[in-house]
């Protein structure tokens, strides 16, 4: 079974990173990058009870989530979606810790809510008013390489296109010790199956399949380091692929001794400013 599928439009925020245009440029080399904490803007589409209950790591996987699904056009509330991400709220994970060490123990029920590694699933389905299949994936470093698979493998089974969210935000110390994540990113895909005559929509076509080759690594040294450091930004080579307008094939982490091959290929209406 080969995974393939046509890359319809994407979403981004990340660390100086506005959206997938910025961020297109900046890959590119049409750009420069300069470093800054990740912008979270108010979730479009929640009731102001639910806007005002969500942290980071929420804010950044509904605002790449709707960039993607804006840009491709397609409905929102029937579109099935993956999400990806290798740990919850780092931020409520570290308040919830800080209260449990304290004398006063009562966990408010947002906090509780918020901590659970499907809430930015839930909060999706809210805001897109969607009752479509959703899957939640944690596979630490490799979770970006999971989501991917587990999107691929819907839309080769059931011949429908599916939103692929990658998701991260930063931990504060003392967890920050031990999970190094200092900014948020977010990064969305709407992925449709490759039909015949698929090439003339999409940015870009992908082909997917494990590998032992090392990963492939960014000539910027920022861009690089942001790779290593966030689990979703793992995702920045197929980015830049895509950006650049080159027919290639990128290497992603995924397991210790095993990774993610992707041979991306251009659709023929499109040019790398074509990403816009």
């Amino acid at each position: 079974m080969k995974l393939r599928a046509s890359i319809e439009s994407i979403g981004l925020i990340g660390p100086g990173l506005a959206n997938w245009p910025n961020a297109a440029d900046v890959l590119a080399g049409r750009a420069p990058w300069t470093s800054a904490r990740t912008a979270t803007p108010a979730p479009e589409g929640l009731p102001a009870a639910e806007r005002r209950r969500t942290g980071p790591i929420v804010r950044i996987a509904l605002a790449a989530g709707h960039e993607a699904l804006t840009a491709s056009g397609r409905d929102g509330a029937t579109l099935a979606t993956v999400f990806a991400a290798s740990s919850a709220d780092g931020e409520n994970c570290h308040a919830i810790c800080a209260m449990l060490s304290s004398d006063d123990r009562h966990l408010s029920p947002t906090r509780f809510h918020n901590s659970v590694h499907n809430a930015a699933a839930g909060y999706w389905s809210i805001a897109a008013r969607s009752r479509a299949a959703s899957n939640v994936l944690c596979a630490h470093d490799g979770s970006f390489a999971a989501g991917l698979l587990e999107s691929l493998c819907q839309i080769v089974v059931d011949g429908a296109p599916s939103l692929l969210i990658a998701y991260e935000s930063a931990y504060p110390e003392p967890l920050h010790t031990v999970r190094p994540i200092d900014n948020g990113f977010g990064v969305a895909f709407v992925l449709a199956p490759l039909a015949e005559d698929a090439h003339a929509n999409g940015l870009a076509c992908i082909e997917v399949k494990l590998t032992d080759a090392p990963a492939t690594t960014l000539a910027s040294p920022e861009l690089e380091a942001l790779r290593v450091e966030n689990p979703a930004a793992r995702a920045l080579p197929l980015l830049e692929a895509i950006a650049t307008g080159r027919a290639e094939s990128v290497v992603i982490d995924y397991l210790p001794d095993t990774r993610v091959r992707i041979d991306v290929t251009r659709s023929p209406g499109t040019h790398a400013e074509g990403s816009r």
